[in-house]
């Protein structure tokens, strides 16, 4: 199976990058997806969470109050470090673990990740190609503001993300996302046809 691990900040449009792969083709796991399931409550992990921020960031259903927890992670660097010493571990050996069932199932076919912090987690190697999605900072402020973000909520968690030089250094393909999403579907079928074509050449 040929792996692509999809990165990029918030607001970058990676998400919908995700989406047209997955209408291409690709199979995709969502990180985010995996991060519910992994930090659900009954799971040692949820456990870990509330044991760490204290019941303010359950909901009244009793699971977690995703914006809760992250008003409380967010709010310092050593505070982000906690949670993510807590869900990290977890949240990538699961990711692994699909990655695998996966290609077990279909071992031909094209498995895409999508990871905002992929980079950071220091898993490049499982991926064959690493696909940046990016747009300047203040282009990614509005687009979340425009969603319903806050924009101190939305500076903070960029603020706990890698820089854009590194997130650079990282890739092999980049996609520049500053004008439409027709714009950005075009970009990604151009990459995906580049693919297609390079993988072609290779089978030869």
């Amino acid at each position: 199976m040929f792996r692509i691990g999809l990165a990029g900040g918030m607001g970058s449009g990676k998400s919908e990058v995700a989406a047209r792969l997955s209408e291409l083709g690709a199979l995709v796991i969502e990180a985010d997806a995996v991060a519910r399931d992994v930090v659900a409550e009954g799971t040692e992990v949820f456990a870990a969470i509330v044991d760490a921020f204290g019941e303010s960031v359950l909901a009244d259903d009793g699971g977690l109050d995703r914006g809760a927890l992250a008003a409380a992670a967010f709010s310092s660097e050593e505070r982000t470090g906690v949670l993510n010493a807590i869900t990290h571990p977890a949240l990538i050996g699961e990711i692994v673990r699909r990655s695998e069932e996966l290609e077990r199932d279909g071992p031909s076919g094209v498995l895409v990740v999508d990871a905002a912090l992929l980079v950071q987690w220091d898993v490049l190697d499982m991926f064959d190609v690493v696909l940046l999605v990016r747009a300047p900072t203040e282009l990614r402020v509005r687009r979340l503001v425009e969603a319903g973000f806050e924009e101190e909520d939305v500076r903070r968690r960029m603020r706990s993300q890698l820089p854009d030089d590194v997130m650079l250094a990282a890739a092999d393909v980049i996609i520049e996302n500053e004008g439409s999403v027709e714009e950005l579907r075009v970009a990604v079928d151009d990459f995906w046809e580049s693919l297609s074509a390079n993988r072609r050449e290779d089978e030869r």
